[in-house]
């Protein structure tokens, strides 16, 4: 793995560019402030070379080269951990390695893998592993293992799993999602099945248009507050949001809408996070999509997001 290009803020997040036999993917660290790296340290690792879904707000769907190994997907945190813990011991209270970068990852077999070797590789007591996925249909072999590795390492909330809904309206998320996935009722039947007692909540996802469809008791309908949290986020300033001139339900605050969308929620018994980050992180570009669209598309820019100059790096690693 070669590291071509990175751009950071480093009290923030740093966000790295690299080839792997002549393909490309990004990976990101980031901190939380105020929180320091030693209570809070968050690792995103890319599993594809870019990904099949084409999800509307996302600009890693831009292209699709396949699958990363174990080993490729290992390198890109080896790299991080070494630049800080070169004894692999990682005093970290929350240490996070979210499989969201670039790529679904449950069309990687491989995931899960390094899932089930992970605890072994690194003296991490705060590790918490997390996926985020559409669910797409076809790939039942790869949710079944991902219980099977939770009950096995990850119990009692050292697992996080995530499913990106967007709105309620199933019609509608198959505009934003346009891949066959499992609907409603399949995700939350699964989740049923991966919660056990004293597991973190599995999160429902909504980057959440400020006209795509979100109704409370839809939710309610089929998803368990007593399994589910829900997380609503902002669309962040991408280049394919720009291009389908989406706009965001959530701007930089958490307004009177906000709030009585938050007690609806919570009236529901939900678990609810609003979760703005720091604008900063837009302009880095570990916020708000994949930078590498931007590193091949001659240097475009968006106001509000990829500001940050790219700094050509050349450090390789195994």
């Amino acid at each position: 793995m070669k590291i071509i290009s990175k751009t950071a803020k480093s009290d923030i997040a740093t966000v790295y560019i690299a080839e792997i036999n002549g393909k490309h993917i990004e990976f990101v660290e980031s901190i939380q402030p105020p929180l320091p790296k030693q209570d809070k340290w968050v690792l995103i690792i890319s599993t594809l070379f870019g990904c099949p879904v084409g999800c509307k707000m996302c600009d890693a769907g831009s292209f699709y080269h396949g699958k990363l190994s174990k080993k490729e997907m290992l390198a890109q945190i080896d790299y991080l951990i070494s630049k800080y813990y070169d004894d692999k011991n990682i005093p970290v209270k929350k240490f996070k390695i979210q499989f969201a970068r670039m790529g679904e990852p449950s069309f990687n077999p491989a995931v899960i893998d390094l899932l089930d070797e992970l605890p072994s590789l690194y003296n991490a007591p705060g590790l918490i592993p997390s996926i985020s996925t559409v669910a797409p249909c076809g790939n039942e072999d790869f949710f079944t293992r991902l219980l099977e590795v939770k009950n096995k390492h990850y119990r009692n909330g050292k697992f996080q799993l995530q499913f990106s809904l967007h709105t309620t309206d199933e019609k509608l998320r198959d505009q934003i999602i346009p891949i066959k996935k499992y609907n409603f009722t399949e995700i939350a039947e699964y989740g049923e099945k991966f919660y056990t007692s004293g597991d973190r909540k599995i999160t429902l996802n909504f980057a959440l248009e400020k006209n795509y469809k979100f109704d409370v008791q839809q939710l309610k309908k089929y998803f368990d507050p007593k399994i589910f949290a829900i997380k609503i986020t902002p669309i962040n300033p991408t280049l394919n949001a720009t291009k389908y001139k989406l706009e965001s339900y959530i701007k930089t605050d958490i307004n009177d809408d906000n709030h009585r969308l938050v007690d609806k929620l919570q009236a529901c018994g939900y678990d609810t996070l609003f979760s703005v980050g720091e604008l900063e992180e837009n302009k880095i570009g570990s916020n708000c999509g994949q930078y590498i669209k931007r590193y091949f598309d001659a240097g475009k820019r968006i106001t509000g997001a990829y500001e940050y100059d790219l700094i050509e790096d050349g450090a390789v690693t195994l």
